[in-house]
Parts: structure tokens; sequence; C-alpha cells
């Protein structure tokens, strides 16, 4: 079956996007408080405007559009395995354990904050859903966003009753991140595993739902130039955007009570938009160059996502080149579009000798292995 050029275009601006938030962690030793409004008094420093513009961009946006093109990832698994008329789950479940593995390695020993774990756990139960049909989907995405809004609810009433909690990371922490080992680094994280991986279990219910919706919207053809395609995706631009960018303003005000509805609800509604505005610009603008750079890009989305966490920690932790703490916004910026330029054209490169990425290549061979 031929690849859908738009998926591997989104799947690439998706994962490079990811680090447009990773990288305030990055810099700032993972302290939380930086990608939040939690402690901030006031607007006049210009290094706070520079870095809550770039999280207005892409805090929770690109995230969002990530988690749905794994469920478009889903949906094309799901076919081909009908096609091929091999057992669903069978197939797939070897997918679940290698993201499993592979996240959980690349939690150990890159960053605390990987997704393919909490990807894995929303795969193993989309795939039991996604066999039992269209309604028990629908269902389960009526469910799971009743429990995420409510969960959101919770917190957000929490905070209007009580006194705002800050997102700042404990200084013992910083301190690992700026001077320890990184040796010291992974065994802080297996140390205090629970506590890290608190939002990846937190989110599971809203990455059910991106999951669904991603199914559905490969399913009615949103990522084809056809005439239904089209309809759909200008739909996906004028409600996505026209929600999305008022909601996504409350990024802007101090004080971090609407950090947590943001990030996990306006977010992903911007998300959408996104959708939709990347297909325009594909469909408008199609002959430019830089749609077939970013589609190899998204080829080896896996492969760029722990290079660029690798990249980035070697950069700003002690171990490494020890930046972290160092840089202001404009110099944090640039570092950012050093790495994604990088990772444009290591992809391109690399695929102009190799058919997969690296990861992309192991994944397949082992998955083939065991599905003999």
């Amino acid at each position: 079956m031929k690849r859908i050029a738009l998926i591997d275009i989104l799947r690439g601006i998706a994962i490079l996007g990811t680090l447009g938030t990773n990288i305030w962690i990055f810099a700032h030793l993972g302290d939380l408080k930086y990608i939040t409004t939690t402690d901030f008094s006031s607007w006049s420093n210009m290094n706070d405007i520079l870095r809550m513009l770039v999280l207005f961009v892409f805090n929770g946006k690109l995230l969002g559009m990530l988690t749905i093109m794994f469920g478009v990832g889903m949906a094309i698994k799901y076919e081909q395995s009908i096609r091929r008329n091999k057992p669903w789950i069978g197939v797939y479940k070897w997918v679940i354990v290698f993201l499993m593995v592979e996240g959980l390695l690349h939690y150990v020993f890159v960053m605390e904050y990987d997704v393919l774990m909490s990807y894995a756990v929303t795969a193993a139960i989309i795939a039991v859903i996604l066999k039992r049909g269209e309604r028990a989907m629908t269902r389960a995405l009526w469910v799971a966003g009743a429990i995420h809004l409510g969960m959101i609810a919770l917190i957000f009433t929490s905070m209007l009753l009580g006194p705002a909690f800050s997102m700042a990371s404990s200084p013992e922490l910083i301190a690992i991140y700026a001077e320890g080992t990184w040796l010291e680094q992974v065994q802080n994280r297996l140390a205090n595993f629970m506590f890290f991986r608190t939002e990846a279990i937190f989110i599971i219910p809203l990455n059910i739902c991106l999951f669904i919706i991603g199914i559905k919207l490969k399913r009615s053809g949103a990522f084809s130039f056809n005439e239904r395609g089209i309809a759909i995706q200008r739909k996906l631009l004028t409600w996505g955007l026209g929600l999305g960018l008022p909601l996504n303003v409350l990024t802007f005000v101090p004080g971090g009570l609407f950090d947590f509805p943001v990030r996990y609800i306006f977010a992903p509604v911007l998300a959408f938009g996104y959708l939709g505005l990347i297909a325009f610009l594909v469909r408008t603008w199609s002959t430019w160059r830089i749609w077939k750079w970013l589609e190899k890009t998204g080829r080896t989305s896996l492969s760029c996502y722990i290079l660029q966490n690798i990249t980035a920690t070697a950069i700003f932790y002690g171990w490494g080149l020890g930046l972290g703490g160092n840089l202001n916004s404009v110099e944090i910026i640039g570092i950012f579009c050093m790495i994604v330029v990088g990772q444009i054209i290591l992809s391109n490169l690399w695929l102009a000798k190799f058919p997969y990425g690296p990861i992309e290549w192991l994944r397949k061979g082992i998955l083939q292995r065991l599905e003999r």
C-alpha cells in the first residue's frame, strides 16, 4: 500500500514540534515551572515573553497532534491486518510490546517525561476496542472524554478554592541534572519511577480520545486531497483554529490557574486546527521542497524523537556541555531551531541510503521475526 504523504508530513512536524515544549525542560534542568505560568508575577521580562510565545505555539498542541497521528498509524496497521487476513491483536501485540520496551529504555536512559510508554498502554486498550467495531469506539471516546474532563475540572476547582500550587522542581532534582553524572540521573529516574510517570498515567484517557479520533479521521478519508478529504480538512481548520486560538490565549494569564486546562483540553483542540492548516498549506503550495523534507522526517519519527532528546540532554545536562540554566530564551530558541534543522537534514541523508530510520529498521526486523 502506497504511503500517504500528508500523514508523514504531519507526523514529521508533530515529532519536531514536541521539542518546542521539551526544550525548556532540558534548558532549565528538569524544572517544570518553565512550561507553566505558576511562578510568574509580571510579563515585563523579555525572556518570559519569548518563552511563552513559543509555548503558546507548541505546548500541548504538537503532542496532541502526535497522539492523533499515533491513532492514524494504528488505523493503518488494522487495515493491513484485514487485507492480509491476519488476526488483529495477534499481529499488533508485538508493536505494543516494542513500544513499551522502547519507551522504558528511553525513560531510564534519556528523559523522565517519555510519552511512548503511555502510548503503549493506550494502544493496548484501543486494540481491544477497535476489534469490537465503530460503536464500541464511539462509546469509549465519550467515556474517556468524560473521565478526562472530570479530572481536569477537579484540579481546576481545587485551584480556585485553594492556593495555586507551584510546578517548580526541587533544588535537589535540578542539582542532579546540573552537576550529577549520567549514571546518577539514571538512578534517580529508577528511584522515582512512579513520581515521574504520573503524567504518563494521567493522560491515558486523553490519549484514548485522540487515538480514536485519529482512527476515525483516517477512516473518513481526512488525509486525502479528494473532495471529501478537503471538506474535512476545512472543518478541522475552521473549528480547530476558531475555538483553539482564543482558548489558548489563556496561556498568557499568569498565576498557573489555566495551565492544566490549556495543556490538556484547549491545546488538543488547537491541534486539530494545526492538522487542517498544514493540510491547507500542503494542498495550496504542493511544490514546496520543504514538504518532501518533512515527509522523510515523518518516516523516521521514532528515531528523531529519541535523537532529539539525547541531543538536548547532551547540550544542557551536566554530564554533557552543561549549558542548562545558563542560557536566555533567544539562545534556547536558537538551539531548538538548530536541532530541528539538523534532524531534517539527517533524516533526508539517511533515507537517501536506507529505506527506514534506524529505530524503524530495528522495530521492523524484530516484528518480522516475532510474527513468523
